[in-house]
């Protein structure tokens, strides 16, 4: 049994030393998540791989118990709270874009029009994958670990238990369905 495996399964346990000593152990890995999945395609420049990865870990920390009982699920587990504060923080720019009670000033830049288009391709993104699931999940789960956290076949298909040939057939699968559902 791996370290990671071993504080994963102390942390579920309730031992809060083990949870602390997980963040440190897995912090490489998850900054390598972290930055491939902001590099892909640099889809919110305010939001860096550092922030990606403490926001993510105080996720962790609010969830209580983990649900991953390996380094695969734990991962797996990574990706999805990867997605949602991407999406979370992508969610707060355009509202705090709209500006609530602020004065509204009109911007003529493609500055601004770019960075609205990235945030609303993340919330499309993350609408369609909602819809998606309840298709098929583990479809739903590929694109959650490859788009939202940068995660290569083989680590989906150690993390889903199949092989890289079906995480390449299902993520063509996805695909197909997520293009029908995104276009305008």
């Amino acid at each position: 049994m791996g370290e990671l495996t071993d504080l994963l399964l102390r942390a579920n346990a309730g031992d809060e030393a083990a949870r602390q000593q997980l963040f440190a152990s897995a912090y490489d890995e998850l900054r390598l998540m972290a930055r491939a999945r902001l590099r892909e395609g640099g889809r919110n420049t305010l939001l860096d791989t550092t922030v990606l990865v403490h926001e993510s870990f105080l996720r962790f920390v609010q969830a209580g118990r983990l649900q991953a009982n390996d380094r695969g699920h734990f991962f797996a587990y990574a990706a999805s709270v990867m997605r949602s504060v991407i999406v979370d923080f992508a969610r707060r720019r355009q509202a705090q874009r709209r500006g609530g009670d602020a004065a509204h000033v009109t911007l003529d830049t493609d500055l601004a029009s770019s960075l609205a288009a990235q945030e609303d391709e993340v919330i499309g993104v993350h609408e369609a994958l909602a819809q998606l699931e309840s298709v098929d999940p583990r479809l739903a789960r590929i694109v959650e670990m490859r788009f939202f956290a940068g995660m290569g076949e083989t680590e989906i298909g150690e993390a889903l238990g199949v092989t890289q040939r079906t995480v390449r057939r299902d993520w063509e699968r996805a695909r197909l369905l997520l293009s029908a559902v995104l276009r305008p």
